[in-house]
């Protein structure tokens, strides 16, 4: 049994953490930088992210690693330091893990390659594969606990990812979807098709993240769980909506809202429950008060 297996026996349900990139903006990352190279220019500033979560109550926390692929990395021209940033967004997340005071999982977090597969673009399955088992690798090396691919559109992304990585490790396997278009992903996948075509994919978590707020993540949940019953479920859904307030962006949901979303999804069937773009660790402890309650 695998350390979220196990905290998942003894506790019912397990908080996660909440935006990463909104934290790294606030302590001076600027739009158009590279947030993983963050990992070796200004560890401590990414540390300080972890510790701020955990501190709030979240018992899982994902490595800043999201655009760690070698397509992502291409675009800040830094595709040639694939292992080195993300070992040191594990090290990272590892490191604060491990000086909790209580155990916490630490994911390696995988987001999409930003390329289109053909005939649409020019990625191929094997390209894919291939650049998400580097990262894997590199995330495994590092000491996560579990790859956790997330905010995926595109199944076959999905899979080749999940391939990828059980090709370069042994980890157990996380993924969600972004259901951000009428209520399925931007390449046509509703959440009906998303869970049976996870069921085939061994996966030890399954479910949505990011998105336009809770009422969307909600709706997910409800299907994925009716589905799957058995399926351990992540909700992970932003901190409601973006909107342009003096030249900057904020997001509607607030704490006490997002508070709200924690006990519905939990209701609704997830065991793993946390907060996207938006949120900050105010919104964790809001959820983790109202969890706890």
């Amino acid at each position: 049994m695998s350390l979220l297996e196990s905290m998942l026996a003894s506790e019912g349900y397990l908080l996660l953490d909440g935006a990463m990139g909104t934290m790294l903006m606030a302590a001076g990352l600027e739009s158009g930088d590279a947030p993983e190279e963050w990992n070796v220019l200004y560890p401590e500033r990414v540390r300080a992210v972890h510790r701020g979560y955990i501190q709030a109550g979240s018992r899982l926390i994902l490595t800043n690693s999201f655009g760690g692929t070698r397509y992502r990395l291409g675009k800040h021209n830094l595709q040639d330091r694939v292992a080195e940033l993300n070992r040191a967004a594990a090290a990272n997340a590892r490191a604060e893990a491990d000086a909790a005071p209580h155990p916490v999982i630490v994911g390696g977090s995988m987001g999409p390659t930003g390329e289109l597969f053909a005939p649409m673009g020019t990625m191929t399955f094997e390209d894919a594969k291939a650049a998400f088992a580097e990262q894997a690798q590199a995330l495994a090396e590092g000491g996560v606990d579990v790859i956790w691919i997330e905010t995926m559109s595109d199944l076959n992304e999905v899979e080749a990812a999940v391939e990828g990585a059980r090709s370069a490790c042994d980890l157990p396997i996380s993924a969600t979807m972004t259901f951000d278009t009428h209520g399925h992903t931007m390449m046509g996948v509703s959440p009906e098709r998303a869970t049976e075509a996870f069921k085939g994919l061994d996966l030890i978590v399954m479910g949505a993240n990011c998105g336009t707020g809770p009422e969307e993540i909600e709706m997910v949940i409800e299907t994925m769980h009716k589905i799957n019953p058995q399926a351990i479920l992540v909700a992970k859904a932003n901190a409601g909506l973006p909107k342009w307030v003096n030249h900057e962006l904020h997001y509607d949901g607030t704490p006490q809202v997002m508070a709200r979303y924690a006990l519905r999804v939990r209701d609704m069937g997830a065991q793993l429950i946390g907060a996207c773009c938006g949120s900050t660790p105010e919104h964790i402890r809001a959820m983790a008060d109202a969890l706890n309650q």
